[in-house]
């Protein structure tokens, strides 16, 4: 639909009339002139109609053209259908392991064998993408913790500069209490009924400044609420030229620590050994931090205005050469 924002200029249609009554037209003295007759004055009596004609259609172009120009003033836009925008308020900051143990290969997707971090970008990446409304930022660490994405609505940009992250990016070890002690750095300042960190790792914590419980902590009293996820398989068939064994790729995980870091901040500690499991505790994360909350409703607008603008100048144009073409006509006709 057509909206005018301005409506109230309306009022300023009959000015030209108002002005024209309230100041009279300056009389035109008639000066003494030596005229001398030639054959082209008889014919200009005869154009005269043809003038006056001419002067009319101007003046019912000038008042085209001074309803285009109050049409523009009155800030036309055109509105389109109401679009509502979840917004849930909540800070979702995600922090991603990428220490060299990531690259053990003991997951499979869709019948491919891949390492631990494709894993957690075909699914944490799906998990982004259903997080509408929410803020979210993505914190990577290995041998120190680095803030990728602040929070932020675009869940495009966050969900892309996961699928970029790779092994060994930040380091070769895991500093757990540096990526969860950063979280509360960027988060300390918003809701304290809103922020959540998900923090995924398959080790333990062995490097860093800050323990991870120390971390959990400061956690607890800044109401940060930590859901910790244990990812890599129990066991896996490793074949040498000795023959096959089997061997648990998970033994370094501190699976003790991260259960103690998600009961200190009032979260859970999940255990993802395969892709499904994974699926499953990101599936639970949108149970457990449900998404819909306050809508607000957005209109896009679009200004119209510039459509009789533009007529209006056209017509203007046109006016100013007829007047000019008359004038020219008339100056010759005196001569």
């Amino acid at each position: 639909m057509i909206h005018f924002e301005w409506p109230w200029m309306v009022v300023l249609l009959p000015l030209p009339l108002i002005i024209r009554f309230l100041f009279p037209p300056v009389e035109v003295v008639n000066e003494a002139a030596l005229r001398v007759p030639f054959l082209t004055e008889f014919s200009m009596h005869s154009n005269d109609d043809h003038h006056i004609n001419v002067q009319y259609k101007l003046i019912w172009i000038a008042i085209i053209v001074w309803f285009c120009l109050i049409t523009a003033a009155t800030r036309p836009q055109w509105l389109g259908d109401f679009i509502e925008i979840p917004i849930s308020g909540r800070d979702l900051m995600l922090a991603v392991d990428l220490s060299g143990s990531m690259e053990e290969e003991d997951f499979i997707i869709k019948g491919d064998k891949v390492d631990r971090l494709t894993a957690t970008k075909y699914v944490a990446g799906e998990f982004i993408q259903r997080r509408v409304g929410d803020r979210l930022g993505l914190i990577l660490f290995g041998e120190k913790a680095y803030l990728q994405t602040p929070l932020t609505f675009d869940r495009l940009t966050v969900k892309t500069l996961l699928y970029e992250s790779a092994i060994g990016l930040a380091g070769k070890s895991t500093a757990i209490g540096d990526a969860i002690g950063l979280a509360v750095k960027r988060l300390r300042e918003k809701d304290d009924k809103s922020r959540v960190l998900i923090l995924l790792t398959d080790g333990a914590n062995t490097a860093g400044e800050v323990e991870p419980l120390a971390a959990a902590e400061l956690a607890a009293r800044e109401k940060l609420k930590i859901y910790t996820i244990g990812i890599g398989a129990d066991e896996m068939v490793m074949r040498s030229i000795f023959g096959s064994r089997r061997v648990n790729p998970s033994a370094d995980l501190d699976e003790k620590t991260l259960s103690a870091i998600a009961n200190k901040t009032g979260g859970r500690y999940f255990r993802a050994r395969d892709i499904e499991q994974l699926e499953q505790i990101y599936a639970l994360l949108d149970d457990l931090e449900p998404i819909e909350k306050d809508v607000q409703r957005f209109r896009p607008q679009a200004a119209l205005y510039y459509w009789p603008l533009a007529i209006a100048l056209l017509l203007m144009c046109i006016v100013v050469m007829k007047r000019h073409s008359l004038g020219v006509v008339n100056a010759r006709g005196e001569a």
